[in-house]
């Protein structure tokens, strides 16, 4: 854990990995004898531990495939693993041999006002639990929504490393020195996907359209951001107060012992989904990574007709050149610095692919932020498409071994 940078988050113990259990004595040896439940959902296996983490695969009469991938998807603000639980099924409808699916339960409901930084820990924790469940696992991805996107760039920081080359006499005769292998978990990372996540946060720049680029509205929910909890702090880039820069903004950069940027790079590809519009709570631009002057002018219609609702879609592409102005002098010498063009910028010297998606003529576009999920099949089916089009990117190449 980086002392420099998170000396105040508490610290994970045996009993917050268990679910918050302080059982002692008899109960404890108890929950020690507990053993793993399995039960099926339809065709789906579902594996649970004492721990309520919930790991879903395919189960196949006569010998069992073991899977070798791990997909990690991550819920958002005030949300739950059920939140996941349609893309899961249709992830392991396609793919049913190769992968484990893990719908996070570590970080729900009103943990969610906990911070970034302490919900990225527990998320990498759990994550560790689930790969020691599964040995055979040799790559892993994740899948965040909205926050839980966020949580995803924090755990992956925690969970990188570097593992040292094995040099062969072959290798050292020849002169050739190898680079050290990136992990995650000490598994191979693949894919990291986000789905209106606010990469740039929601201060200010009409990155809230719910405030309707009102200056008046988005100073004060900056000011209200603690209603939210360390998490509304972080949001809103307003947690700057101990002389530090915001969360969000260290983020875009290698520490001491957290490589935010090294471990983000690691994954093969990096896909951001971002509402074009009615998504009330994250605007197109922080979720796509882009200024507002990126913004690609969307052509009528689908870019697929298998896709109806995917109006976008750019290949990997860096930051463009861009003017770059850093800070602003005021007329009183100081600097006012451009947060958010950082991160832009820190950001996009990786390759990203973007997805943008429209639900404009359907009923649920008033529930953009929620169906681009399919948080709810009922009232947000019409993301199914949006769900369908991840799935169908996740090359099968990148998923075997």
């Amino acid at each position: 854990m980086e002392k420099e940078e998170d000396s105040k988050i508490p610290r994970i113990t045996e009993e917050d990995v268990n679910g918050g259990s302080d059982l002692q004595g008899e109960s404890k040896k108890k929950m020690k004898k507990k053993k793993k439940k399995y039960y099926w959902m339809g065709c789906l296996r579902a594996e649970s531990d004492e721990s309520g983490n919930v790991d879903l695969t395919v189960d196949f009469p006569g010998e069992r495939t073991e899977p070798s991938h791990l997909v990690v998807m991550v819920n958002g603000l005030i949300g739950s693993a059920q939140n996941w639980r349609f893309a899961a099924k249709q992830l392991l409808k396609k793919y049913p041999q190769d992968l484990v699916v893990h719908c996070s339960r570590r970080n729900h409901s009103t943990q969610t006002f906990d911070g970034v930084d302490v919900m990225g820990q527990r998320l990498a924790e759990e994550v560790r639990t689930v790969i020691k469940r599964h040995p055979s696992l040799k790559k892993i991805s994740f899948v965040g929504h909205s926050l839980g996107g966020l949580i995803a760039r924090y755990a992956v920081a925690c969970l990188y490393e570097q593992e040292s080359p094995q040099h062969s006499d072959d290798t050292c005769d020849k002169g050739l020195i190898e680079e050290p292998k990136e992990r995650i978990g000490g598994l191979e990372p693949v894919y990291f996907i986000t789905s209106a996540t606010p990469h740039l946060g929601s201060r200010g720049h009409k990155q809230v359209p719910l405030f309707s680029g009102s200056r008046t509205l988005e100073r004060l929910a900056t000011r209200m951001s603690w209603c939210l909890g360390k998490t509304g702090k972080h949001l809103f880039l307003a947690d700057g107060d101990d002389g530090k820069p915001p969360l969000l903004l260290r983020m875009v950069s290698d520490r001491r012992n957290l490589k935010f940027i090294s471990a983000l790079r690691c994954f093969k590809r990096r896909i951001a989904y971002a509402n074009t519009s009615f998504d009330h709570l994250v605007g197109w631009s922080t979720s796509s990574i882009r200024r507002r002057s990126e913004l690609p002018k969307l052509q009528r219609g689908p870019v697929n007709e298998k896709y109806p609702h995917i109006v976008n879609v750019e290949g990997p592409s860096t930051s463009s050149n861009h003017e770059e102005v850093r800070s602003v002098t005021n007329s009183n010498g100081s600097n006012n610095f451009d947060m958010e063009e950082e991160m832009i910028r820190e950001l996009t010297k990786m390759s990203w692919e973007r997805v943008d998606v429209s639900f404009r003529g359907t009923v649920q576009r008033f529930l953009a932020h929620n169906t681009i999920q399919v948080k709810t099949k009922m009232i947000n089916s019409a993301g199914a498409d949006v769900i369908q089009h991840m799935i169908d990117n996740f090359e099968p190449s990148s998923l075997t071994s």
